[in-house]
């Protein structure tokens, strides 16, 4: 297997000709509405504290997710680091089929005593594989569409935001054909998993130069606070931008899913929902998540990162501290959707932000590290707040304590600068990259 290149040059999984960077993202997209299929694990969870299946305890139900959402970042980080040496393709089908494997490996788990199968299975392999494939489209079509990268990094993230929706009922009726083993479901699952991320990321490649306009590309490299130097993952993590990145994104998952883990409960016994209609608030609410990678990535783009991160968490921070008054459905409703867009907007503009900061030839290891964010957050937001609300339901606390510190986290985005590349000026501002775009779109027109 020949090294490629992952900016400029030739190589076996390197194109200049012969490739649609709009197919590329289609099945971007459909990749990322496979993996993110993890995000319906409440379907599976619910089904195995059955009586009538494992009988499990949540705690011990909830045990698989979380092992899935630590081995995300091991994976993206192993993925971005071999995708950046070997090219896409090769990366995302070897994660696709690891990711699938462990999927249907957890099918074998058919027995209350088989939970470690189940958690080796699905949480640890699976969740290895998912974060191999999950950082490659990430870091691909940066490449392809440096134009608009916020915009479209959020529409492939998006796929994932959206896995959920599509999963959950098809899970469900699996589930149902065999309710008291409903680990069989992941047989099924595992195999379509298989043929979609064979298919689909067979046609990853990267671009012979960084874009498929390349007078655009130079035009916006020769913009005045751009350069074209990109950081090696570990120039990246000894720059201070690269921890204030981090944290930031910590802070917005950490706020997210907070209310994410305990929002059908907090429905219920704060604006009154019923049990059937806080589950389908939750349902519709996973819509936000994906649309508000799309959303900000789009939005980014146009006003730059750093604004966009304020928004981000200063929305959150303002809706975490009224949605315990909210007692009133359509109001809850508001602010739940609020807080998802934004929880999901965290995951379409970082992308584009690492890459805007570091450069994108290496985007893909910088970025899977800096995902150890959404790692620290998934383990801290959830515990955090249900320990504050506790068995007195406790939701005015446990909101406001979360609220403060995300409206506190608010300084990280406002001390924020750019790093210097090759000298360049570091103002933290982008209107660097804003005029590059524009010289670039400029060019293309003319």
């Amino acid at each position: 297997m020949s090294r490629t290149d992952t900016g400029l040059g030739t190589g076996p999984d390197t194109t200049g000709r012969g490739a649609n960077r709009w197919v590329i993202l289609v099945c971007a997209v459909l990749v990322q509405l496979s993996i993110g299929s993890v995000y319906a694990w409440s379907v599976f969870a619910k089904a195995l504290q059955s009586d009538a299946a494992f009988g499990w305890s949540k705690s011990k139900a909830a045990v698989p997710f979380s092992v899935v959402i630590g081995m995300i970042f091991v994976g993206s980080y192993v993925g971005g680091r071999l995708q950046d040496a070997r090219g896409p393709r090769v990366v995302a089908m070897t994660g696709g089929v690891i990711y699938a494997v462990g999927v249907i490996l957890a099918s074998f788990a058919q027995s209350p005593d088989a939970f470690w199968l189940l958690v080796l299975g699905y949480g640890v392999i699976g969740g290895f594989g998912l974060g191999m494939v999950y950082i490659v489209p990430i870091a691909m079509l940066q490449k392809w569409f440096p134009d608009k990268p916020g915009l479209i990094t959020g529409l492939a993230v998006a796929g994932f935001g959206f896995g959920a929706v599509v999963t959950a009922p098809v899970g469900q009726a699996l589930i149902d054909q065999s309710p008291s083993v409903p680990t069989k479901a992941f047989l099924w699952l595992g195999i379509g998993y298989l043929v979609i991320l064979l298919v689909c990321t067979s046609v990853f490649r990267n671009p012979a130069v960084r874009a498929d306009a390349g007078a655009g590309t130079k035009a916006a490299a020769a913009a005045p606070g751009t350069s074209m130097r990109d950081f090696t993952p570990s120039e990246a993590m000894h720059t201070k931008q690269w921890y204030l990145l981090t944290a930031i994104l910590t802070m917005s998952v950490t706020a997210g899913i907070s209310l994410i883990a305990v929002a059908a409960g907090t429905a219920s016994d704060v604006a009154g929902y019923s049990a059937t209609s806080a589950a389908a608030l939750v349902g519709v609410l996973g819509l936000f998540n994906g649309a508000g990678r799309i959303f900000w990535g789009w939005l980014s783009d146009l006003v730059g990162k750093m604004p966009a991160f304020l928004g981000i968490l200063g929305i959150q921070g303002i809706c975490l501290l009224l949605i315990p008054h909210a007692s009133g459905a359509a109001l809850f409703a508001v602010l739940a959707a609020l807080i998802y867009l934004c929880y999901g907007g965290a995951f379409g503009t970082m992308p584009s932000t690492a890459g805007s900061f570091f450069g994108v030839k290496n985007v893909g290891a910088i970025y899977g590290l800096m995902l150890i964010g959404w790692s620290i957050g998934g383990v801290v937001g959830p515990l955090l707040i249900a320990s504050l609300i506790g068995s007195d339901k406790a939701y005015n606390l446990g909101f406001t304590v979360i609220g403060v510190i995300t409206l506190v986290a608010l300084v990280l985005p406002l001390i924020t600068k750019k790093p210097r590349r090759d000298g360049a000026a570091a103002d933290g501002s982008d209107v660097g990259d804003a005029r590059g775009r524009k010289a670039a779109r400029d060019t293309a027109r003319h």
